[in-house]
This record gives C-alpha cells, sequence and structure tokens, in this order.
C-alpha cells in the first residue's frame, strides 16, 4: 500500500483530525480516484419541472415533492431535489451501457407518469427558457451557496436554480498504460469534452429571449467565480497530482457550523492557504469532503467514477444519444484510439489558446465552430462505429444513427430546434479555428 493510500485511510477514520497541506493533497489524489477495471455505467438525468399549463408559472418545492419524491423507481435509481426545483434521477450504476439505458429508461418512465398526474411536465433542457431564478431549498448548504455567489454576480443563481444536465459517470480506469488506464482517460475525457458540449448544446434561451449562446447553461456555468467550473490546468498530466493541485487552490465556498446555523461564507480564501493556518480551526477531512462537493469543473473526479458533466438535457429520452457516445469514446479501446486521433487538431490548438477558450467556443458557437464540427463528425462515427460491438439493443444503436443524420453530420444541435435559422446566423459569425 502507498504512502498516499495509507494517509487517505487514516483521514477516513477519524474525520475530526486537523489536516496539514501534505494530508490534504494526499487524501484529495487517492479519495477521488478509486481506480480498477472499468466495466460500470451510469447516468444522472436533470430535468426543469414545470407546470403543464404554464411553464413560465413558479413550482414550488412542495408541490414537486409531493408528486415526485417519493416515487418508488423499478430499477433502483435515486432522485434529488435541486435547489430551484429541479429534479435529478442518479441511476444505479450497471454491468454495460445497454442494461445502464434500460435502468434509467424505467425509472424515466414513472417519474413522468408521476409527473403528469399532477399536472407537472419534466422539461429536457440546459437552462429555464421562461422563469427567473428561485431557490425553493432553504437549507443552510444552499443559503451559503447563494451568499458566496451574489458576490460576484446573478450567474450563480442561475445555475443553482435554472439548469439542467446529462451526467454520465464512468469507472475512473486502472493502473495500467492502456486506453483503460487512469491516466489516458482522464486526458480523453478532457478532450472530447467541448465537442460533446458542442454537439449537445441545448440551451439558447433563458429570461424569456436568445442569449446568443447555444448552451447557456455552460455560460451560466463559466461566470461562477473563475476557477471551480473549470477544467484543472494541464488536464494532461497525472490526474492524481493535477486534482490534488486543483482542489487545493480552489477557493473555499462555505465551511459547515453548527452554531449559529448559518454556515461561513469566506471570501477568496483557498483550501490551501487554510492548511496553512489562514483561519483557525485548522479543516478536517470533513471539511474537504465538502469542498470537494463544491467543486463542479466538467470533468469531476469522484471517487468510483468520473462525472462527466459538459452536457445540457435534453429532449424526451435524447439523454441515451450522449451517454452512449461518451462511453463508447471512452470504454471501447478502438473508439478511443480514433477519438485521440481525431482531436489532435483541437488540442494543439487549444494548448495555444487561452485557458478554458474551447470549452467557451462550444458553449457560444457549437457546432458552427469549423473545427468542433468537424471533430464531432469523426467522433461520432468512431462511436458509432463501436457501439454495436458493446452490445447496445438495435433501437439504441438507430437513435444514435439518426441523432448524427439530424444533428451533428449537418453541423447543428439539439437547440436550433428551438431558434430556426440560428445554426445559419451563427456560422457566419464563428471565427476560424483559433
Amino acid at each position: 500500500m502507498s504512502h498516499a493510500t495509507t494517509a487517505a485511510n487514516a483521514a477516513h477514520a477519524n474525520a475530526a483530525i486537523p489536516l496539514t497541506e501534505a494530508a490534504a493533497e494526499e487524501y484529495a489524489a487517492e479519495a477521488s480516484f478509486r481506480t480498477g477495471t472499468p466495466h460500470r455505467v451510469g447516468v444522472e438525468i436533470e430535468w426543469l419541472v414545470q407546470d403543464a399549463d404554464d411553464p413560465a408559472r413558479q413550482v414550488t418545492g412542495e408541490r414537486v415533492c409531493a408528486a415526485l419524491c417519493p416515487a418508488d423507481l423499478p430499477a433502483g435509481g435515486t432522485i434529488t431535489l435541486e435547489p430551484g426545483g429541479q429534479l435529478e434521477l442518479s441511476s444505479a450504476p450497471q454491468p454495460d451501457l445497454e442494461r445502464c439505458i434500460e435502468a434509467a429508461r424505467r425509472d424515466a418512465a414513472v417519474l413522468r407518469g408521476t409527473a403528469a398526474e399532477a399536472d407537472l411536465v419534466l422539461t429536457g433542457t440546459g437552462v429555464d427558457a421562461y422563469r427567473a431564478p428561485h431557490r425553493v431549498l432553504q437549507t443552510p448548504r444552499y443559503t451559503a451557496m447563494e451568499r458566496y455567489f451574489d458576490r460576484r454576480g446573478h450567474w450563480g443563481r442561475v445555475m443553482m436554480c435554472s439548469t439542467a444536465s446529462v451526467q454520465v459517470c464512468l469507472d475512473p480506469g486502472d493502473d495500467s498504460d492502456s486506453w483503460s488506464g487512469l491516466r489516458r482517460r482522464w486526458a480523453l475525457a478532457h478532450r472530447i469534452g467541448p465537442v460533446l458540449l458542442a454537439a449537445f448544446a441545448n440551451s439558447p434561451h433563458h429570461g424569456g429571449r436568445s442569449t446568443g449562446w447555444v448552451s447557456t447553461r455552460q455560460l451560466a456555468w463559466s461566470r461562477l467565480d473563475g476557477y471551480r467550473a473549470r477544467p484543472p490546468a494541464h488536464s494532461d498530466g497525472d490526474p492524481r497530482e493535477v486534482w490534488s493541485r486543483y482542489v487545493l487552490d480552489a477557493p473555499v465556498m462555505c465551511i459547515r457550523r453548527d452554531e449559529p446555523r448559518e454556515w461561513l461564507v469566506p471570501d477568496g480564501l483557498t483550501f490551501r492557504a487554510w492548511t496553512r493556518g489562514a483561519l483557525s480551526p485548522a479543516p478536517t477531512t470533513a471539511d474537504l469532503e465538502l469542498h470537494l462537493s463544491t467543486l463542479f469543473p466538467p470533468v469531476r473526479a469522484h471517487g468510483t467514477h468520473l462525472e462527466l458533466r459538459m452536457l445540457d438535457a435534453q429532449p424526451g429520452d435524447g439523454w441515451t444519444v450522449p451517454l452512449a457516445i461518451a462511453t463508447a469514446l471512452l470504454d471501447d479501446p478502438e473508439a478511443a484510439e480514433a477519438a485521440w486521433v481525431h482531436t489532435e487538431q483541437l488540442a494543439k490548438s487549444a494548448a495555444d489558446a487561452p485557458p478554458f477558450a474551447w470549452w467557451l467556443r462550444a458553449a457560444r458557437f457549437g457546432l458552427a465552430e469549423p473545427l468542433l464540427r468537424t471533430t464531432a463528425r469523426a467522433l461520432t462515427a468512431a462511436a458509432l462505429d463501436a457501439l454495436p460491438g458493446m452490445g447496445v439493443s438495435p433501437d439504441v444503436f438507430t437513435e444514435c444513427v439518426e441523432f448524427a443524420y439530424r444533428y451533428t453530420d449537418r453541423g447543428r444541435s439539439p437547440g436550433d430546434d428551438l431558434l430556426p435559422g440560428a445554426a445559419h446566423e451563427r456560422a457566419r459569425h464563428a471565427a476560424p479555428a483559433v
């Protein structure tokens, strides 16, 4: 057992022990990547919950919970109410892609039926097109989060209360140098991330108008505090080192307090500075766990899995397509190798561009950006080649093919259906690859 693993286990054993800087780095590195042979697949599906008669009407958290939270889900998924009343379905981890899709579909069908009985609609779009942000959960955590983000403008409330996504959850990988290895999977997830964002962008409206962005959801996340929703620097380096540095250099959002009931919301305090004595008492493992839960990069290390967070919510059962495409590109060795080759030009371009530039271009222009468009077509083709051998049903494969024909091959994303003529207009303004 490595020294880092020993330190992480010791930290787990007593959450009240103060953390040194070195112990915090070790814990963040080891607890966030629990490696093993990749085989499990999971998905988290978020929806905006709207009134069936008037999508602009605010829906109370009590109404959502009364209708949906006690739902008994047949496939073992769990449901969570988000700060603005959004509903999240987290599938139980499954041993392969097809069983994950089947299980999540069964649970989603129950939720949609239960919602309809309560005159509610589960809407799959990345950001609320009609309603202003309105927090329905009055917990110390979300009160503190709102205070933190309010110092930086209104985007934090939009993120908390008005956004919805599809999150693909895949094993982090093993410790080999193959395509199943952690280092390659981590780097590849970051290389394909902007392409997936652009291909599945589905949030061009907010506040009753067009925002000029294909993914207003990603715009909101990018405006939080300039750090916690952006990918770590040097994502092609050793994942444990990259991640632990990212975690400790992130600003602390909130600190749990039993008395008074309102949590502390520091300003400008990084977790690293806290371990160095900038605030007393010193942080504990429990504080670090809370801190980890407030970091939202597009690829998040989550212990047992990598969480791909860059995807807008999709209409209907459209979440199956990004789940299938992303899983194929990371879990099939031939598709992973092809994806690496096809993203080489994008990776080189990103190295010469300002940090996060390609993620923002993807959110702004989508597949109207020429390099994103050609890369998305190549990645989709590689995924489609792999899917039959991964055991997906003919129905799922057909859905992916039809999506590619309707959107990716034509340089469109789902949000273009909401804005007639928008793809052509963005193409006129999208500059050549930077």
